[in-house]
């Protein structure tokens, strides 16, 4: 039973309860059977928890049973879950070479099905490390022993997987051929997540070569697709991504709307998990039923005792039920004071994510009208080389850089009265002259810009726990936009424009260390700043424009209020 549960169970907490519960179990009945599958189960539920390095610890030990019995199946199967998270967790050398391993074992005991599946997911890993035609050929071999075991679903994928790489090669005929007959076979199994998810990876490789217009196509029959079966994880995909592909078009409008779409699915699939979760909540409760039905039929043996001091029992009970009316009085009115604090915690919550203003509109109307300012600037930072040091570093420790940068940031933004927009990955956003308009926005905008790169380079000349430190490029612009509250749930504030997308502009186009600024900023700050005349430079999607360096960050004048003796004048 403990296995079963372990095996079954869809609450990753209780997976890994039933997990552990059965490794002493196993280790009390000296079952090395049972043992093996706990150190599984336990792996499995870790890895779904994103627990990976303790995951790994339990599939090594699982593994090491398995070697010490000669179980070489189970060590064959438990080299794949080995290998997967090492997929996860991005190391694409160690994963492939755990999945070789498998291979080879499961060959040996003939086990095709597993065989086959790791092909696949070799394959898999050789598109992401780029190595393509090592991709196919491991890929072929899956799809050959999926027809020759006639496992529909198996063939189906590896047709897709065949699809993805030829895409990647830029064999466009060969790469649609495939993903079509991928489709076709998913359809008769009736599988259709699949086929949205292999369309909307069609539309990121079409996006990335350049040809937007096949980009569009392979997104919208991804929503198409996904809406007739009513796959609202993949409607939720497929919007964001026809959003991000709308927004890199200019169209804003339609780049909104599908944005909408993705936050009122993403909250429609948040509701479906609950839903699942109080599923498992009632089969919990209808397995206890099934132990209290046990007992009753005990307790009828000792009826007759319990009637003997019944009297006793029922003085006692009176006892208790004053008791409890006493404690209920107290817990009620603890309850209020727990709950008061709690619509305060609240208050404070919705505050540290929207503009106060904002904040009580949304109090006072449940809804949050866009409004357009005349005059705002926007900052975007982003961090030299992040995806490269992204794949070396553990989980934590990247979380825990970005932290240390944003933290700071977050003061520097706030120390100059201005308005963080949101972070994105390492991308860091924010705005002034809103929501309140101002006059000065743009000139404490380069202020706090100056500190944010002091700081940056400070923080690599002390560096005493030898933390991750990265290079810094930061862009700048000035102009109109249009501000609101985007979803009806989860509430984020945003803003929206031609003038956010040129500051985006700005900072791919700066360099590490310095602060590019657009002609329009420049215009304000001129009298305040030394500012350096790049020229006119090609921003994509938006043609020449002029671009200016603050130069050294040298400033010629104050015109603020703010003190600045921490700078270098």
């Amino acid at each position: 039973m403990l296995k079963e549960l372990a095996v079954n169970h869809t609450n990753t907490e209780k997976k890994l309860a039933y997990s552990l519960e059965l490794i002493r179990t196993a280790q009390a009945l000296d079952s090395v059977d049972y043992l093996f599958s706990g150190f599984l189960e336990k792996g499995n539920a870790l890895r779904l928890k994103s627990d990976l390095s303790q995951a790994l610890e339990s599939y090594i030990q699982g593994a090491k049973i398995a070697v010490k019995k000669k179980q070489n199946r189970d060590l064959g199967l438990i080299y794949i879950s080995i290998a997967t998270v090492y997929a996860v967790m991005g190391n694409h050398k160690n994963s492939v070479h755990y999945f070789k391993s498998a291979i080879e074992i499961l060959k040996i005991e003939k086990d095709s099905i597993n065989v086959a599946s790791a092909l696949l997911n070799a394959g898999d890993e050789y598109i992401n490390m780029g190595k393509l035609q090592s991709a196919l050929v491991y890929t072929k071999k899956s799809e050959t022993l999926f027809n020759a075991i006639e496992y529909p679903l198996g063939q189906a994928y590896s047709l897709g997987n065949l699809g993805m790489i030829y895409a990647k090669m830029g064999n466009d005929l060969q790469a649609e051929n495939y993903i079509n007959k991928a489709i076709l076979l998913l359809q008769k199994l009736g599988e259709y997540y699949p086929i949205c998810v292999y369309l909307t990876y069609m539309s990121d490789i079409y996006f990335e070569k350049g040809d937007k217009e096949a980009a569009l196509n392979y997104a919208l029959r991804s929503l198409e697709l996904a809406k007739k079966n009513k796959l609202k994880k993949q409607i939720c995909d497929a919007n964001l991504k026809l959003s991000k592909l709308y927004e890199d078009l200019g169209d804003e409008r339609k780049s909104l709307s599908y944005y909408k779409d993705h936050i009122t699915y993403r909250d429609s699939v948040s509701n479906i998990e609950s839903v699942q979760k109080m599923a498992d909540l009632r089969t919990d409760f209808e397995v206890s039923q099934k132990q209290v039905e046990v007992d009753l039929l005990n307790q009828t043996k000792k009826t007759q005792r319990i009637i003997a001091i019944s009297s006793v029992i029922a003085l006692f009970l009176v006892f208790l039920l004053a008791l409890g009316l006493f404690k209920r009085y107290k817990f009620i009115k603890q309850t209020n004071i727990i709950i008061e604090e709690e619509k305060n915690k609240s208050n404070n919550l919705l505050l540290n994510i929207l503009p106060e203003e904002t904040a009580q509109e949304l109090k006072q109307n449940g809804r949050v009208l866009a409004k357009k300012f005349e005059s705002v600037t926007v900052l975007f930072t982003d961090f030299v080389g992040f995806t490269q040091y992204a794949e070396y570093l553990s989980p934590e420790k990247l979380v825990e850089s970005v932290d240390y940068y944003f933290s700071k940031f977050d003061e520097i933004i706030e120390k100059y009265g201005l308005e963080k927009i949101k972070t994105v990955g390492d991308a860091y956003m924010c705005a002034g002259g809103l929501p309140f308009p101002t006059e000065d926005h743009a000139y404490k905008m380069v202020l706090a810009a100056i500190e944010i790169a002091e700081f940056v380079q400070d923080s690599k000349k002390i560096n005493t726990l030898n933390q991750t430190r990265f290079e810094i490029r930061i862009g700048i612009n000035t102009g109109p936009v249009v501000a609101g509250v985007v979803g009806i749930k989860k509430f984020a504030y945003d803003i929206w424009g031609d003038t956010v997308n040129i500051a985006s502009r700005m900072e791919t186009n700066s360099e590490p260390g310095k602060i590019n600024i657009s002609e329009n900023t420049y215009e304000l700050i001129k009298d305040s700043f030394d500012c350096v005349f790049r020229g006119e430079i090609e921003a994509k999607n938006k043609g020449v424009m002029k671009m200016y360096f603050v130069n050294d960050f040298i400033i010629k004048t104050c015109k603020s209020s703010f003190s600045h003796s921490h700078f270098n004048t």
